[in-house]
């Protein structure tokens, strides 16, 4: 029964870390929409900034 244990914790743990790496990898964006958000991010402060009467 021990053995057992020791065997589905350590499928479990390689499991999760291989779940973990694949998301990872799936989650990256185009340089493109890396640089929409960028931009997104920047105009969004610019506005914010002017709203509370800053400019950087």
């Amino acid at each position: 029964m021990g053995s057992t244990w020791v065997a589905l914790t350590i499928v479990a743990g390689l499991a999760f870390m291989v779940a973990i790496g694949w998301a990872m990898s799936h989650n990256r964006g185009t340089p493109e929409e890396e640089a929409a958000t960028e931009e997104a991010t920047h105009r969004m402060y610019d506005e914010q900034a002017r709203d509370d009467g800053m400019m950087r």
